[in-house]
């Protein structure tokens, strides 16, 4: 029995967590995306294929919006995955590339696509709290 974790928490599925901050998500200063439109293929997404869609206030990053972050399930985390920050996520290609990633197990489970790889950004200091985690 794992005694890591606890109820519900054994089961946790991949998760990704979408800025909506001051910068992410705003059409003024994002003219040309459809951020309602990404965060509902997200989420059809996820009812699709299990895994968990959250939005968040500010992550930092700014300049490197919309910034998603794709954080491993249970079996995941306990295979070695670990929180991975997407940044510059505004194209149906990367909202596409995060989707095939997550529905395949995310961080520790399945390989991210190559082109995502690309797009991966170091998380600013403090990150763990301001994503709740702690």
């Amino acid at each position: 029995m794992d005694h890591a974790l606890i109820g519900g928490a054994r089961q946790r599925p991949c998760t990704l967590v979408a800025c909506r901050g001051c910068c992410c998500g705003d059409p003024r200063k994002h003219p040309g995306t459809d951020h309602v439109g990404q965060l509902d293929r997200l989420r059809a997404a996820a009812a699709e294929h299990g895994f968990q869609v959250r939005t968040t206030d500010c992550l930092g990053p700014c300049d490197q919006a919309n910034v998603i972050v794709v954080q491993p399930s249970a079996v995941g985390r306990r295979a070695g995955g670990r929180a991975t920050w997407v940044g510059f996520a505004m194209d149906d290609d990367c909202t596409e590339e995060i989707v095939g990633w997550a529905a395949a197990g995310g961080p520790g489970l399945a390989e991210p696509p190559v082109t995502l790889e690309l797009q991966f950004i170091r998380p600013p200091r403090g990150a763990r709290a301001r994503t709740g985690r702690r």
